[in-house]
């Protein structure tokens, strides 16, 4: 709003916004592709819909939809568990440490999920028996058959979680580097040790920088664990495999297992965003002024340069 002068009088005139055509018209035709594209899909008469829906809620499918969310939650526990220590591995002053944890996340960032898949779910091919005795000795305490130990859900769980490891501990190591190193060094001068300040100090500062991209990483664990389906894992994609290789409905199985998964996603998105504000409110509301105690600081200059 912008206020013309006449005289003494000051009138209020509205100023137009800027209309935008270009943007509605490719607003409409995206919208117009994209609704010819549903229905195109939903007419197919190549899709069979009493098939989705007699699936969508089976059992065996139901199942596998548990065993994606138990992968993908204890997989990402483990992982940011185990990232956490690979973190702290990495900014350490011990060059030992700091290489073992920059070789860890070289061998798991640097080679494909799946072919870590493959490697522990045919591990018995390396050590067909897990031995436990005194190392570089031929004395053992016992032995047990790897396919008996590493199941194949087992299997899953350590290289979806060994994988994810690598990335958090990326995360996490910037998440602590983006705190302030004098907050490190008060808490030194209070008498804390380096466990103690990275505990009770560093972490929590470090949490609204290492929340946004850890939801990111459940969010693809939860997608990510459809590739365990090459060992038979148990997962939502290994069940529906199994059925559409019984009935040959491969094309509405995926379209179930597609449902199921942008479910579960778009729940976590959710959850995610919530945590996230959360997270912001302590930090908005130090850094910056609300709008009405910028009005009143306005108010205040201006009653000023008037008495002057």
């Amino acid at each position: 709003m912008v206020e013309a002068n006449l005289g003494s009088a000051k009138i209020p005139s509205i100023v137009a916004p800027r209309r935008h055509v270009g943007r509605w018209v490719a607003g409409v035709v995206l919208l117009a592709i994209l609704v010819m594209i549903c229905v195109s899909t939903y007419q197919n008469h190549n899709l069979n819909h009493a098939a989705i829906r007699h699936f969508l809620f089976s059992g065996a499918i139901l199942r596998g939809l548990r065993t994606t969310i138990v992968l993908a939650v204890l997989s990402q526990i483990i992982g940011t568990a185990l990232g956490l220590f690979i973190a702290i591995l990495r900014l350490s002053r011990n060059p030992v440490s700091t290489a073992v944890g920059w070789l860890y996340v070289w061998l798991f960032r640097g080679t494909p999920l799946l072919v870590q898949v493959l490697i522990w779910g045919n591990f018995a091919l390396f050590y067909p028996r897990l031995t436990v005795g005194i190392p570089f000795t031929d004395l053992s305490i016992t032995s047990y058959d790897t396919n008996h130990v590493l199941t194949a859900f087992v299997s899953s769980v350590l290289a979806l979680s060994l994988n994810e490891a690598a990335y958090m501990a990326e995360i996490i190591r910037a998440g602590i580097l983006s705190v302030d190193p004098g907050q490190t060094e008060a808490t030194r001068a209070l008498g804390l040790s380096r466990t103690q300040a990275l505990r009770k100090v560093v972490l929590p500062q470090a949490m609204r920088v290492i929340v946004p991209p850890s939801g990111s990483q459940f969010i693809n664990m939860l997608k990510m664990t459809s590739l365990v389906s090459v060992i038979a894992g148990g997962d939502l994609l290994t069940q529906a495999q199994n059925i559409s290789a019984a009935n040959l409905r491969t094309i509405e199985l995926l379209v179930v297992a597609t449902a199921w998964y942008l479910l579960v996603t778009s729940v976590s998105s959710i959850g995610q965003a919530m945590l996230e504000r959360r997270l912001a409110r302590g930090s908005s509301a130090s850094t910056s002024p609300s709008t009405l105690t910028m009005v009143r600081a306005r108010m205040r200059r201006a009653n000023v340069g008037e008495s002057r």
